[in-house]
């Protein structure tokens, strides 16, 4: 009996139908950037606008079909999510009608959110399979920041992103130092690149600070509520998560956690802002979550022209500790405040709480996990040790303006700022030589894993430390609160030391090649910040040649996604194979 094709062919048609409204709103989410991007005439936005209330009619449609098809109808979890969408995109839609008033939709952010709401609902239904036999984790890691990079330049190219234009080469410095949360600035943020330009840049800082994967993902298993186990177990590396069941609710929590943090920060700030300095709320409103994305993402962008070192901002002593508290949270690694989260539960549940005591949930035993130890006490390590120094190196200083109070929390400010938050609330360029080679370290060992930051990580040079300490003790193993660490944790402690010290090495011989009228010191201020994500600078980043720009391009790419990742990448895994070569030692000392 001959094969009857025909049903494959009726299931492929439909499965191209489907693909009809996703096409149509990617077209309309370009036709927006473009809408954006260029001046338009009056008839071509009379147009554009018809487009507009064409495609939220046919979002409209789509979402209320699929609850009429057994085979499409969303999951309940996704009920809440598509009658609030509805709502949205009804009461928008008898805004621009005019049947009835709205004053707050009044804005056309709202026609842009819409839009791209529906698009990201329509894209996230998509099966997408990461084929690890043609992509590991770190290739796809790394392509996805090349593509956001690259994105990000084009968008910050177009005419209204910028007052006066802007060369490719300092749009993609700009987008590349957004996406990697350096915060290096080669043209002033604030007054250089107007209010859409400043949105792809926050956009493109909180991109980077998660990571794109992080919200395709997650999304995309929510609306779907499902995913392969190929996906799952590439989602785990990406994610640090033990437990491939745990990976989509890790990326929930992350999800959560980050907005939640942020919008506490921004309300934060916006209460902390003088009216008399931002008198406009919408303009403390923007200031408010522009600099809370980029203080939890260590990213260090400002839309002040000196950063925090600017008349009225300078002895604002409570905005200072929020975007500190926000970077140093940022910085501190999801894995970490998970872990914490799950320790208070547990101390508020089993030891404060009388009633709720059972005996057999009265010791549990390492809530708090070796990494999460390591983690805190080198952090709070390089906290109170870097304010000492910074507080003595620069009391008579750049301390000298403040008072009492003033100058602990400066020298605070300034303490951690250099491990990859990069914000200034004093002149950087008139910092004494010592200082300067506090905050070189401080740049150098960087925030923790899994977090928004930078540098080699607080764990890596924890491990570091301990291990040469064990060798001088005669030991054969790193040993900590009665643990073993694992060998090849030491390893790739080791290996991550030693390559971030080859690429700034590299990338400070290059610029001192591109630009020899450049003092040493200086250059290599800069490749510390920029493999580090810092954003710190002795003033030079706008001085530099283009090919000293595209070196700190490089060196900020290569600090973000790190050169081990680069590295695993490139070369194949080796299989493990089923011998043992004989032991040599070799000269060491």
């Amino acid at each position: 009996m001959p094969y009857n094709r025909e049903p494959d062919r009726r299931k492929k048609l439909v499965n191209q139908l489907k693909l009809i409204p996703l096409w149509i709103y990617l077209l309309t989410v370009f036709t927006l950037i473009y809408d954006y991007g260029f001046n338009q005439s009056k008839t071509v936005q009379y147009t554009l606008d018809w487009i507009y209330v064409s495609v939220l009619l046919l979002g409209n449609l789509s979402i209320i079909i699929r609850y009429f098809i057994p085979k499409e109808r969303p999951r309940k979890k996704v009920w809440i999510f598509d009658i609030l969408l509805l709502l949205f995109l009804g009461s928008l839609l008898l805004h621009i009608f005019r049947w009835i008033d709205i004053p707050l939709l009044t804005h056309k952010i709202w026609v842009f959110f819409a839009v791209f709401s529906i698009f990201i609902r329509e894209f996230s239904t998509l099966n997408i399979n990461f084929k690890k036999q043609y992509f590991n984790p770190a290739q796809l890691f790394i392509f996805s920041f090349i593509f956001i990079i690259f994105l990000g330049a084009l968008l910050l190219k177009l005419p209204n992103a910028t007052y006066e234009g802007i060369t490719f080469i300092d749009a993609l410095f700009t987008s590349t130092s957004a996406v990697c949360v350096t915060g290096l600035v080669v043209v002033d943020t604030g007054t250089y690149f107007t209010s859409f330009g400043q949105s792809i840049i926050i956009v493109l800082i909180q991109i980077g600070g998660l990571g794109i994967m992080t919200f395709t993902s997650y999304f995309s298993y929510f609306f779907r509520g499902g995913s392969t186990y190929e996906n799952q177990l590439l989602l785990r590396d990406m994610t640090n998560t033990e437990k491939i069941a745990e990976v989509f609710s890790t990326l929930k929590k992350i999800i959560i956690l980050t907005f939640i943090i942020e919008i506490i920060g921004a309300i934060s700030i916006y209460f902390s802002l003088d009216e008399k300095i931002m008198g406009s709320i919408s303009e403390r409103m923007f200031f408010s979550v522009f600099h809370t994305v980029s203080g939890f993402c260590n990213a260090g962008f400002s839309t002040l022209t000196n950063s925090l070192y600017e008349t009225g901002f300078q002895f604002n002593y409570s905005l200072h500790l929020i975007l500190a508290f926000l970077f140093i949270i940022g910085g501190i690694g999801f894995p970490i405040l998970f872990n914490a989260f799950k320790y208070i539960k547990h101390l508020v549940i089993n030891r404060l709480l009388p009633f709720s005591r059972r005996k057999e949930a009265l010791h549990i035993p390492w809530i708090i996990n070796i990494n999460t130890r390591i983690v805190v006490i080198t952090t709070l390590i390089l906290i109170i040790t870097g304010t000492g120094f910074f507080y003595w190196f620069e009391y008579n200083n750049t301390l000298a303006p403040h008072n009492g109070f003033g100058k602990v929390v400066t020298a605070f400010f300034g303490a951690t700022t250099p491990r990859t938050a990069g914000f200034n609330s004093i002149d950087t360029s008139t910092l004494n030589f010592s200082t300067i080679m506090l905050i070189f370290f401080l740049m150098w060992v960087g925030a923790s894993p899994a977090s928004t930051g930078g540098g080699i990580k607080t764990s890596t040079f924890a491990i570091g430390t301990m291990n040469f300490i064990s060798l001088a003790k005669g030991k054969d193993r790193v040993e900590l609160y009665k643990r073993e660490i694992a060998d090849i944790s030491v390893k790739r402690a080791f290996a991550i030391i030693s390559l971030s010290l080859v690429v700034i090495g590299l990338s400070v011989f290059l610029i001192a090649s591109f630009d020899s009228d450049i003092d040493l010191l200086s250059i290599a201020f800069e490749s510390f910040s920029a493999y580090s994500t810092v954003g710190l600078s002795l003033g030079i980043t706008s001085k530099l040649s283009s090919m000293s720009k595209m070196v700190i391009i490089g060196t900020m790419f290569i600090g973000r996604v790190s050169m081990l990742t680069i590295l695993i990448a490139v070369f194949r895994k080796v299989k493990h194979m089923k011998y043992r070569y004989p032991t040599e030692e070799l000269l060491i000392n």
